[in-house]
């Protein structure tokens, strides 16, 4: 199939779309495709997951406004029937009577005209990228895919990855060559927890082609689901863009936790700070607080360090990874400095950590800043309980989690700890004492309290070391 054939595919809806991985990223895009009437074929490993997708069922915990309905709709009332094999494929079984159907075999996607690969790209410990699912996907779907079809990388690799490794398995695995026989492209994407829907369709995407023509087709695909710029690249330049992104913002983050430890070390408010800072014409300091988390800005600065690794000095990225990565263990000190003052034995100590996830209202647990600090408290001798009323693990009464520990400490910016009661905390609490890593209580409500308060970025509040 050529790319004029393929784009009016595109454009007129016909064209059988196939998603790879059906998380964060491809759920969201793959219900939409089929809400604005494109077929699609979702494609994940999970078992488990796949079986709710078909029941209509959404897999993602936390607040995403919109997407259960949307899962309900194009999953419902929906009766499976076969679709004739095009060139690859045969009679396999194809279901296309459904509008959005999910599978755990690629065979199906012997169908596809555009071919979505959203899987996790995540980092070892040593910085370096783990590609083993994106590899596995690359294999699985050369050897079944149709001539013609346009291949989309909208997971965050490192810049250089879809030329390097993307293309070469897609080759081998098909026998076919790129730019030829079939079209390959990325355009990363820019979604986040809470927002999947939102950001899918009000954020700006670029379009980065293998060549020009195939950039065009895949702005006309884009363009049923955008509603901003798509702007049009090269294959690195859209990688690069994407990496960059994240890593601005993983170093803004990490300038605004440097100030606050400051503020803390001088006796200022870090808040007070950022709001007197942003007065100033083109100054936007972040928010600091006690940790970055997610799958994203964790991993993507270091994507970005790696495709130029060796041949470009890199060093601020690694000293914003290296403040950020620390402020789970600066709220761990705070937590210690306030036991003892208190006079509780740290070996006796029980705290209580509320929010587990990285992101307020959301169930996602990756890169947590929450599971560092947890690991800190227990290797310091402390017993730790764990709260978020998102995450199903750590669901449950609050108060009666918080009865019998020496401590609360916010971790996340849940709806559910804003302006928490401080005097029935005061009263809940062993030992009285408040550690807010994320700016949700007033220090003069606790204080008022009997809470003994500290907070990231809020120097010595006229705490007092009380006997207990």
């Amino acid at each position: 199939m050529s790319l004029t054939n393929l784009q009016h595919l595109i454009e007129t809806k016909q064209a059988v779309i196939g998603v790879i991985g059906l998380g964060y990223v491809g759920l969201p895009v793959a219900g939409r495709l089929a809400q604005v009437g494109f077929r699609v074929i979702g494609v994940d490993v999970k078992a488990e997951r796949v079986a709710l997708i078909n029941a209509g069922r959404n897999p993602i915990d936390g607040d995403e406004p919109g997407l259960a309905e949307l899962l309900a709709a194009v999953t419902a009332t929906l009766t499976p029937a076969p679709l004739p094999g095009r060139e690859r494929g045969g009679s396999q079984p194809d279901r296309a009577g459904l509008s959005f159907y999910t599978t755990t075999e690629y065979q199906e996607l012997a169908q596809a005209d555009v071919v979505l690969i959203d899987v996790e790209t995540p980092v070892d410990a040593d910085h370096t990228p783990r590609y083993e699912a994106l590899k596995n996907a690359c294999r699985s779907l050369g050897a079944v895919m149709k001539k013609g079809t346009l291949v989309i990388v909208e997971s965050t690799v490192a810049p250089g990855t879809t030329g390097q490794v993307i293309r070469p398995l897609l080759e081998e695995a098909s026998g076919w060559q790129a730019d030829r026989d079939f079209f390959l492209g990325a355009c990363p994407e820019r979604v986040m927890p809470g927002k999947l829907l939102l950001n899918l369709r009000t954020m700006s995407r670029v379009c980065g082609g293998g060549t020009p023509e195939t950039a065009a087709a895949m702005v006309a695909f884009y363009r049923h689901l955008v509603e901003a710029d798509l702007d049009v690249a090269d294959i690195v330049t859209a990688e690069v863009v994407k990496t960059a992104e994240n890593a601005y913002r993983d170093v803004q983050i990490a300038f605004a936790n440097e100030v606050a430890l400051i503020c803390e070390a001088v006796g200022a408010d870090v808040w007070q700070v950022r709001e007197l800072v942003n007065k100033v014409p083109y100054r936007q300091m972040h928010l600091p607080g006690a940790g970055v988390g997610g799958h994203c800005i964790p991993k993507d600065p270091w994507l970005l360090a790696y495709g130029a690794a060796g041949r470009a000095p890199v060093r601020l990225i690694p000293a914003a990874r290296a403040i950020n990565d620390g402020m789970p263990h600066h709220v761990a000190d705070l937590t210690i400095e306030a036991l003892q003052a208190a006079g509780v034995p740290l070996d006796q100590a029980r705290v209580a950590v509320l929010g587990y996830a990285y992101l307020a209202d959301s169930d996602d647990t990756r890169h947590s800043p929450s599971e560092a600090l947890v690991g800190r408290l227990r290797e310091l001798g402390l017993q730790v309980a764990i709260h978020d009323p998102w995450v199903r693990a750590y669901q449950g009464d609050l108060w009666a989690l918080l009865s019998g520990c020496d401590a609360a400490v916010v971790m996340v910016a849940h709806r559910a700890y804003y302006d928490l009661d401080s005097n029935r905390l005061a009263t809940t609490l062993r030992t009285p004492i408040l550690i807010d890593g994320r700016h949700v209580s007033q220090a003069d409500k606790a204080q008022a309290a009997g809470l003994f308060y500290r907070a990231v970025g809020q120097g010595d509040n006229g705490n007092v070391k009380r006997e207990t």
